[in-house]
């Protein structure tokens, strides 16, 4: 608890100073201002999230958590949890959709078991920090101890800290898990005290019984377990996963170091969540690399105030849509390093 408690201390919202000095700088570029839209917006950010350090994003790593979830009991996924341990085995052998995305980004996947229901084989790029078997059933009870969700989410907290001594210039956040949507469809409900029908959706692609049942079992966890909004450790104890814990390890981990963090899709967004819950001005370091098409990833989205820079209907999670968003981060701040301004460039500027 003490990693977790000092971290929180640790984090301090951006100064807006910064903000400002940074477009006025943009300002002076060779372009009509405010010509570049939400790029500029987005590197003035960047730069309020270095603290005015302009050097390049050259060194990115995405956490790619994987763990169960006990849920799946209740018949909730369209695939069988063993797909869990089989899609580590992708990663680590370079075969998904992470791996190719963070390739093309310029990024390195950090591959972690926090919970896979089964023993993994070491190897190489395989990170074993398993907290449990995977989480218990929800539906029937608390799916996990708050001590496991403590040492979770301070894992993830050391990762991101491992990282950084290695040297770290932005961080994305990836899964794996069956059963996480329902997961994240649960903390999205009982932060934002939204019926399970308004927060639940397809997941991996599930039929309209299947969603049914979904939404039922979202709604019973809640009605079981009773969590508790004003208590954000309560709500991943009872309706988290060990996956989602980690991750709101390591964006509050960045947050405390002033590392901006690209945030996946649904099952991250709900692990910004609770981050956002614990520490509001975590906020301040969150990238929303997408809009998922899951339905509660939107609400949200617009309960932390962040707007997505794609909306491609992605679903898959991985940490695919925080690679393909570095790319747009890298872009923003070249634009802020490189470009010519007016006067350097001998280009009249707009007249008085």
């Amino acid at each position: 608890m003490e990693k977790l408690k000092s971290t929180l201390y640790n984090i301090q919202g951006v100064k807006k100073n910064l903000l400002v000095t940074a477009q006025k700088h943009l300002d002076t570029l060779t372009k009509p201002q405010g010509s570049l839209g939400r790029i500029e917006d987005l590197a003035c950010r960047i730069i309020a999230i270095r603290d005015a350090n302009t050097a390049g994003l050259s060194r990115k790593t995405i956490f790619t958590f994987a763990a169960d979830h006990g849920v799946t009991e209740e018949g909730i996924s369209a695939f069988p949890k063993e797909v869990t341990a089989q899609m580590v085995a992708n990663f680590l052998d370079g075969g998904a959709a992470i791996n190719v995305l963070a390739k093309h980004a310029g990024a390195r996947v950090v591959v972690a078991d926090l919970g896979v229901a089964v023993n993994l084989d070491p190897r190489p790029g395989l990170i074993i920090e398993k907290i449990n078997y995977g989480t218990k059933n929800m539906a029937r009870g608390p799916a996990m101890t708050r001590k496991e969700c403590i040492r979770a989410i301070e894992t993830g907290i050391n990762l991101l800290s491992a990282e950084y001594e290695k040297g770290l210039d932005i961080a994305g956040t990836g899964e794996m898990g069956i059963g996480n949507t329902t997961s994240a469809s649960a903390i999205t409900a009982a932060f934002l005290k939204k019926p399970a029908s308004s927060v639940t959706g397809r997941g991996t692609g599930i039929n309209d019984e299947s969603l049914r049942r979904k939404i039922r079992t979202v709604r019973q966890s809640i009605a079981v377990n009773r969590p508790s909004a004003d208590d954000p450790l309560d709500v991943l104890t009872k309706v988290g996963g060990f996956e989602i814990a980690g991750l709101t390890g390591v964006i509050l981990g960045a947050a405390a170091k002033k590392i901006p963090v690209v945030i996946d899709g649904f099952i991250s967004g709900a692990a910004a969540l609770c981050a956002y819950q614990l520490a509001p001005a975590a906020g301040d370091y969150m990238i929303a690399s997408h809009c998922s098409a899951e339905q509660g990833h939107r609400l949200i989205l617009d309960h932390m105030k962040q707007k997505p820079l794609l909306d491609l209907g992605l679903r898959l999670g991985e940490g695919t849509g925080a690679a393909l968003s570095m790319l747009i981060v890298d872009a923003a701040l070249k634009i802020y390093n490189d470009m010519a301004t007016f006067s350097g460039a001998g280009v009249s500027e707009k007249n008085p």
